[in-house]
């Protein structure tokens, strides 16, 4: 009878029943898990939440899907708050959802690049502000006659915005509001940077510059998605062609987005932002401070940062209303994350556009081969700039033969080049040199028993870095004190440095020209702020010769680098890699480019073993068309990409014996799948980083396999993973280390 009366009861007085809501958190968990929504509150997909996740609090986002209504909510834990903030729509978790399955990467690992500013979830404090009331002081001083003339007309004002304006000290400002002159009001924060101003110069294009951007704007106007590829040789105008798409997006309303490999370096592009739109665009890096980090995201969510330049990682950003995505300097390897969840930038930025139907503009002097493919198969269109701008020449490239040209003994630089440095010296221009090399020398030996330094933890050398009296690993970071003797064989004075670094090349430099400015450039050498200076100085002309690494070739523009050599052109050609020409290509190209960009005649120097090499013929012909026809029929032949995918999977353990074992046990596992193969699994290139062993399987297979689903069925049905074991999936591999 209790039963019944009971049953009774709750059907006469029935109270709703709770809604369950599925939730990401920031784990490696494969779905959403669901959590109860608090009485009275209405919680819809895309809120950004808090909710509790064991003993800690956690940020999460709901997520589609519906209600669960096969789960008691009384047997699940609450949602604890709804954040203050803007949600992510439905295009943003589309691409979420996108990203995450691409790269088989779980789900709350993607949705957490989106939610990288914890704290500007809740909006910023108002700040307190002035506003002239009406009121007359009793004593009327010069001063306080100007405060009045600049709040007459009713404005709000900060205390030190209105003494600044009124060119008197806040003193002033509080005798009248101690008067009741002003009254309190409160103000939202100011915005981070002011908003761009698409006409605030006018366009300098002409000529082929000029076409370029009546093109693009063309595409513009017939809105929906649609990806252009911009093909200039370096010094071309591309930036300021892809300024006018910027501009047109901007009168539209909407958001823009432009993606660097190196916007924390690229000050350079920064000012030339501001001259053309009169501020500068908001900036998302990782060189940041998180206070600023946390106003970009808030403000990015808000609709009140209207352009970002960003990293990699701002293609995540909650944009308000996003519409066109630049991806300058496209084919550059810094695009490809490959931590956590893998993800090329690029690509994703297409994807992302796709989803939301609004256009993407790719830029390069070097296009990748992928982007080149798409251009031929008409899912791209090329937008090609064959001159520099103001018609200024491209440099005379030549090669220097090392096999006729060497070095002195104990030297690098060729006699060649190291007249041509001298002569540019001399007539008071600058000498770029270039080597990819970090430090004073790769590797460190003994004479006397051959004894080499090498990681403790990595299968790498120590690197020496004479700069710093260290050797150092450049896996994992371990350092120690450049030592006197050998710890093998205890014998002094008689370790040798082999091979040259950026700072031997410094070395050799100052021997030649003792009385030249010489400044290198790596990474190596200060943060980012001590880059960015070191940057300035060498556009500014303080610097005669500049020995420097991949950094320079990021888009630099440096109006007095008339000569570049190129130390060692064959460095990348020695890997196994796949795209190793393809790099060549793209580095040795972008790296010439930084010469007579203003003008001047200029002259690029490569030193190789290997002058027949068909990359270096085609840097030095300047046909890069005949170079890409070659390599995109190689790729073909060997169904590599874009004519074939590829995912490498690297297993690795505490002992080489279970990273071993459990590659094998995947390998196993996968399933007979016609048309994809397997390779390995076999010791990585970096068989040991950190300590831990590794092993590389390789799945390859054509064009049109279901790469994601052999993948994932070889993970499910495979050995599963032990504490000590980790298993990372590369979809689209860049790195084959």
């Amino acid at each position: 009878m209790k039963d019944d009366s009971e049953s009774l009861f709750g059907e006469l007085f029935d109270t709703p029943r709770r809604k369950v809501v599925p939730v990401l958190v920031p784990m490696p968990a494969p779905t959403a898990y669901s959590y109860a929504v608090p009485d009275g509150l209405t919680i819809e997909p895309g809120a950004i939440v808090q909710v509790p996740l064991g003993p800690r609090q956690v940020i999460g986002v709901v997520w589609d899907g519906g209600e669960n209504t096969s789960v008691d909510p009384k047997k699940l834990r609450e949602i604890t708050k709804v954040f203050d903030c803007p949600p992510l729509d439905q295009d943003m978790r589309t691409f979420l959802d996108w990203v995450a399955a691409y790269t088989l990467s779980p789900p709350g690992y993607v949705a957490r690049m989106a939610l990288r500013a914890p704290a500007a979830l809740d909006p910023d404090p108002m700040i307190e502000g002035l506003r002239y009331a009406g009121y007359e002081p009793e004593r009327l001083t010069p001063a306080r006659q100007k405060v009045l003339e600049i709040a007459a007309d009713g404005l709000s004002w900060t205390k030190s915005g209105l003494a600044h304006a009124s060119g008197v000290s806040t003193s002033v400002i509080d005798g009248l509001v101690k008067q009741g002159v002003f009254e309190q009001v409160f103000l939202p924060p100011p915005p981070l940077v002011a908003a761009p101003d698409p006409d605030y110069a006018e366009s300098r294009l002409a000529g082929p510059q000029k076409e370029a951007a009546e093109e693009i704007l063309q595409s513009l106007s017939k809105g929906g998605f649609h990806v252009s590829l911009i093909d200039g040789v370096t010094g071309s105008g591309k930036t300021e062609v892809y300024f006018e798409a910027i501009a047109e997006t901007l009168k539209q309303g909407k958001q823009v987005l432009i993606l660097l490999p190196e916007i924390a370096l690229t000050a350079n592009f920064l000012e030339r932002f501001q001259d053309r739109f009169g501020s500068k665009p908001g900036e998302w890096h990782s060189d940041l401070a998180t206070r600023t980090r946390e106003k970009v995201w808030r403000q990015v969510a808000t609709g009140e940062i209207r352009v970002v330049a960003g990293a990699r990682s701002a293609l995540f950003l909650p944009f308000e209303n996003l519409g066109l995505i630049i991806v300058d300097e496209e084919h550059d390897p810094a695009f490809k994350q490959e931590d956590r969840v893998f993800y090329n930038a690029r690509d994703m930025a297409v994807v992302r556009a796709r989803i939301a139907g609004f256009p993407v503009v790719l830029v390069s002097a070097t296009p990748s081969v992928e982007s080149q493919v798409n251009c031929i198969a008409g899912r791209y269109t090329r937008i090609h700039l064959p001159t520099r701008f103001a018609d200024a020449a491209m440099p005379d490239l030549h090669l220097i033969d090392m096999r006729r040209a060497p070095p002195e003994r104990g030297g690098f630089l060729s006699p060649i080049l190291l007249r041509s440095v001298g002569q540019a010296v001399e007539r008071g221009e600058q000498a770029l040199l270039f080597l990819n090399r970090r430090g004073y020398a790769p590797l460190t030996l003994c004479r006397v028993c051959g004894h080499r330094f090498q990681c403790p933890q990595c299968s790498s050398w120590l690197v020496e870095h004479r700069f710093r009296g260290q050797i150092q690993c450049h896996q994992c970071g371990y350092h120690e004190p450049t030592p006197n003797a050998c710890p093998e064989c205890g014998t002094l004075d008689h370790l040798v440095a082999c091979g040259p670094g950026v700072e031997r090349i410094a070395e050799e430099v100052e021997k030649h020209f003792p009385d030249a400015r010489t400044l290198v450039l790596s990474s190596d050498i200060g943060g980012v702020k001590r880059l960015r200076l070191e940057l300035e100085a060498i556009a500014n002309g303080e610097a005669d010769i500049v020995i420097g690494t991949q950094l320079v070739a990021k888009g630099h523009n440096f109006p007095l680098m008339t000569l570049v050599g190129i130390i060692d052109a064959d460095i990348g050609l020695s890997n196994g890699d796949p795209r190793a020409a393809e790099r060549t290509f793209q580095l040795l190209s972008q790296v010439t480019g930084r010469a007579g960009r203003t003008g001047r005649k200029s002259l690029g120097l490569l030193q190789t073993f290997q002058p027949q090499h068909p990359v270096m013929q085609a840097i030095i012909s300047g046909d890069a068309a005949a170079f890409y026809e070659r390599e995109i029929l190689e790729r073909e032949r060997a169904q590599l990409p874009p004519f074939g995918r590829l995912v490498s999977i690297i297993v690795s353990a505490d002992s080489r014996a279970e990273a071993e074992g459990h590659a094998r046990g995947l390998r196993q596992a996968a399933p007979h799948e016609s048309g994809i193969m397997i390779l390995g699994p076999a010791e990585a290139p970096l068989a040991l980083i950190r300590g831990r062993h590794r092993f590389r399987l390789l799945v390859h297979g054509r064009r049109n396999s279901d790469m994601q689903a052999f993948v994932r069925s070889m993970l499910e049905r495979g050995p599963k993973e032990r504490r000590s074991i980790q298993v990372q999936v590369d979809v689209d591999p860049q790195s084959f280390l």
